[in-house]
């Protein structure tokens, strides 16, 4: 049970995120914003994928900086596949936004390829995508090295980079910039600012969070443990 309960406690979270986050459990109501909505509660899910990207990047990170200091080829597994999965939540994350400014962003009185010109220059979307061809570039950089061991140090110095380059990419600069997104130049984050935030959609929002990441954990972490058995021989 010690080992089961925080697995237990994802599934626990994500079901009330998925009830209460669409108002299935009572009448959760949200704030009706112009544009927004009821697409607001898109933020359960948009915003939670950002937090599990960042999560799995930072284990990754450590494990990078593990590896560096032990040369132990069990951190290299840990970093890759962490790695691997931070991708994944990134672009699950940025699928989101997209389906999202389809809703609130795109002027429906224009041509889609001028909504189009002009939310393609958002400097959220440009940072993201931006971080993650980043980290595409480590996932090509250890398949074009062969010997175990180099490529296992260089892809560690590259994926500890590459994480420093995550937070002005993503956090920093588009803050810094006018943007359609909230919380760009410089108007805080409303999905953390307890005055922006409203507070029935808090309760749902910070366990929504805790439940993806702890699923983006334990998923990553069954690969970590399936690529051990696998490289068994190389560990040993």
């Amino acid at each position: 049970m010690n080992k089961w309960w925080w697995k237990i406690l994802s599934i626990v979270l994500l079901v009330y995120t998925v009830t209460a986050g669409f108002g299935l459990l009572w009448k959760n109501d949200v704030p009706r914003l112009p544009q927004l909505n009821e697409t607001i509660r898109n933020l359960y899910f948009h915003v939670s994928m950002w937090f599990v990207m960042m999560t799995l990047f930072t284990i990754s990170a450590v494990n990078a900086v593990k590896y560096l200091r032990t040369n132990h080829l069990k951190y290299d597994i840990s970093s890759r596949l962490y790695t691997r999965g931070g991708i994944v939540f990134g672009l699950l994350g940025y699928a989101t936004g997209i389906m999202w400014m389809s809703y609130t962003w795109a002027d429906p009185n224009e041509p889609a390829a001028g909504s189009f010109g002009q939310i393609a220059r958002e400097p959220k979307l440009i940072g993201t995508a931006i971080a993650l061809l980043v980290y595409f570039a480590y996932l090509v950089l250890r398949d074009s090295i062969q010997d175990i061991d180099k490529r296992a140090r260089i892809s560690a110095v590259y994926n500890i980079f590459a994480y420093a380059f995550l937070f002005p990419s993503i956090w920093i600069i588009p803050r810094l910039l006018p943007s359609l997104h909230p919380g760009g130049e410089g108007s805080g984050n409303p999905a953390l600012n307890f005055k922006d935030l409203a507070p029935e959609m808090r309760v749902v929002f910070y366990p929504a969070a805790l439940g993806w990441t702890l699923l983006g954990v334990w998923m990553v972490s069954v690969r970590v443990r399936l690529q051990k058995l696998k490289e068994k021989s190389i560990l040993s």
